[in-house]
């Protein structure tokens, strides 16, 4: 099962990784983990709604919130149990957040 994981820091607390724990997470992970990537912050942002047919483009997040998305990965596991147990060994977990999402089923 694919699960989406979503590394989420709220700027006001002080990181407490030290270096090279996410290259070990990540080495531990090794071909679970499809896809994933460090994002830039939320001041980068574009948001973009259709409304009656106009396109509003507004620079910034899509809402203020206390924590943000800083990353992402793709895992493919056999379990929610697992994607859980991987997420909470990620570094970011001891300081943010890492929400585990599962992937809806193809519907070919």
């Amino acid at each position: 099962m694919k699960y989406l994981l979503l590394i989420c820091v709220d700027p006001t607390i002080e990181p407490v990784e030290t270096p090279g724990e996410i290259d070990n997470w990540l080495d531990r992970l090794g071909e679970s983990r499809l896809i994933g990537n460090a994002l830039r912050g939320p001041s980068s942002a574009t948001t973009v709604r259709v409304r009656r047919n106009e396109r509003l483009v507004t620079d910034g997040p899509f809402t203020e919130t206390k924590e943000f998305i800083v990353g992402f990965d793709v895992i493919d596991v056999e379990s929610r149990e697992e994607a859980v147990s991987i997420a909470g060994a990620h570094p970011v977990a001891a300081f943010g957040a890492v929400e585990v999402r599962e992937f809806a089923p193809d519907t070919d």
